[in-house]
């Protein structure tokens, strides 16, 4: 499915926004929630590269991807999440999936002082990425997320179909600039 598909699932709601990152205690998964598996892939960093997302809710699959001809792998991993969250109607819960460290530590770490830092690392650098940060931020309060880090390729199946549908999204663009 291409990148512009959206309002999924239309009928899951939760009690209402979350803080930014917020990862939910406990091990056990949100009954009722949406998974969602995410990476992102680049052809040289920077270079051509591609994110893909693999949403499940209720026995239902969609899969997104997209690219961009010139960008870099992290920020590849970023859109993939902000893609998938925004393919989702209304709020809900739901459990990401990622095997992006930068991704997952940024959103639940360390974003909160960058955010009380203006934007500015510890070391007063701008935040590489700033405007994808902004973005999931924003994305994230809609939702109750819980967050799960995956090591990547090492075998775990819907991981491994994110990173194909990245890879798809890089190659779509040189079907289009060919």
């Amino acid at each position: 499915m291409a990148a512009s598909a959206r309002a999924w699932p239309a009928r899951h709601r939760t009690s209402g926004p979350r803080a930014a990152g917020e990862v939910v205690s406990g091990t056990a998964q949100v009954a009722d929630a949406v998974r969602l598996f995410t990476d992102g892939a680049c052809k040289g960093n920077p270079g051509p590269g591609g994110w893909g997302a693999v949403l499940q809710f209720g026995g239902h699959e969609k899969e997104l991807f997209g690219g961009e001809a010139t960008t870099t792998n992290n920020r590849m991993e970023l859109t993939a999440v902000i893609e998938g969250l925004n393919a989702l109607k209304r709020p809900c819960a739901v459990e990401i999936t990622t095997d992006s460290q930068y991704v997952k530590n940024g959103i639940t770490q360390w974003i909160h002082n960058w955010k009380q830092n203006g934007w500015r690392t510890a070391a007063r650098k701008p935040v590489k990425n700033d405007d994808l940060w902004r973005r999931l931020d924003e994305a994230v309060r809609q939702h109750q997320v819980t967050w799960h880090w995956v090591k990547g390729h090492s075998g775990h199946a819907e991981n491994e179909r994110a990173d194909a549908l990245a890879n798809r999204g890089i190659e779509q663009l040189k079907q289009r600039s060919s």
